[in-house]
């Protein structure tokens, strides 16, 4: 879909890395809150805004707690979608 390394969870995308950044897919009802965290932006892979994506630069997954927390969030959330 973007042209980076990705996991999924069921069939659905779940997260992976492009451009340097971790991409992470979360709730799209959630998605202005999700973007108002430290380190987070758009996920604007191909000219437009992807509701429900976020993109958290590095300082954002210096530690290990801060990338295993943004993870376990974007696998929680693919995992409660229907299995494709």
């Amino acid at each position: 879909m973007f042209g980076g390394v990705c996991f999924m969870i069921n069939g659905n995308m779940c997260a992976g890395t492009w451009k340097g950044s971790l991409i992470v897919r979360l709730d799209r009802m959630q998605h202005d809150e999700t973007l108002a965290e430290p380190h987070t932006k758009p996920a604007d892979i191909a000219g437009r805004t992807m509701k429900g994506w976020a993109l958290v630069e590095p300082p954002g997954i210096a530690s290990e707690q801060d990338l295993q927390d943004w993870v376990d969030r974007a696998a929680a959330y693919a995992a409660s979608l229907p299995a494709k």
